[in-house]
């Protein structure tokens, strides 16, 4: 097994481990069971969950991960593949000699753990997926005149932030706005999961949105009916881009879930 290397005096915390053709980035936070954190899509591990990090410390092996293409990890010539993605955390957990995790993703990283859930349901203990919907209609996001539309979208200043947040810490920060495109045409191109699917997810899994989040309530509670060991969690006064922000409220969903009582 190859060991990982630190990163460069100056750098944030963490590794880089060689997965499957990637360099790539993760930190380590705290001591306990081990709980993997994935970010969204144009986010970074900072960005995403940094408010949450301490307190999710003090009882975890936090370990955030920072997918193909965003933060420090840079992108390869290879598809960009919520498959693949998947495929990547759960070699980082052989890297680091885990047989199992509890996973906690938000917006593209709750698809990559939800995949995760489907795909390697043996290293997973328990799954947190905030802000993913199974059935997605990315068409209704290009109706931006759409007053309603307008306000569960990224607003100009979180654009900015994920930019700026790219360019301190990425291997070529000019590469922002392909990565971006390559992300999003990731997205979009992704058709969901069927009931079926979604039936045969086998660990505890907290469903976590906002109501105003980019899923419709409505495709939430459905989710929760078809997962079999679900529970779901509606953060009020909340939008895609606030959920994990809103640390007190999720903290107040996550932990208990993280640590169920007996």
């Amino acid at each position: 097994m190859t060991k990982s290397t630190q990163a460069p005096i100056g750098s944030p915390p963490g590794h880089y481990a060689p997965i499957n053709g990637l360099r790539l980035y993760y930190e380590v936070h705290g001591q306990g069971r081990p709980l993997v954190l994935l970010h969204g899509g144009l986010l970074t591990i900072d960005l995403a969950f940094g408010p949450l990090i301490p307190a999710l410390a003090e009882r975890h092996r936090v370990i955030g991960v920072e997918l193909q293409g965003h933060g420090h990890t840079g992108d390869i010539e290879r598809p960009m593949r919520v498959d693949s993605l998947a495929d990547d955390v759960a070699s980082l957990l052989d890297h680091l000699s885990l047989e199992s995790a509890d996973v906690f993703g938000f917006s593209l990283g709750g698809m990559v753990a939800l995949t995760m859930g489907l795909r390697h349901p043996d290293r997973i203990g328990r799954l947190v997926i905030a802000s993913v919907d199974h059935q997605p209609n990315h068409a209704q996001f290009e109706q931006r005149d759409d007053p309603d539309v307008a306000r569960r979208m990224p607003t100009e200043e979180d654009f900015l932030g994920m930019r700026e947040a790219h360019a301190r810490v990425a291997p070529r920060p000019e590469d922002f706005d392909a990565m971006a495109e390559k992300t999003s045409s990731m997205v979009h191109g992704f058709g969901g999961w069927s009931d079926s699917q979604l039936r045969s997810i086998s660990p505890p899994t907290l469903l976590l949105v906002g109501d105003t989040d980019f899923v419709p309530l409505e495709h939430a509670v459905a989710m929760f009916k078809q997962i079999p060991e679900a529970e779901l969690a509606v953060l009020p006064g909340t939008t895609h881009m606030g959920v994990t922000r809103n640390a007190d409220r999720v903290l107040a969903m996550v932990r208990p879930f993280l640590e169920p009582a007996g």
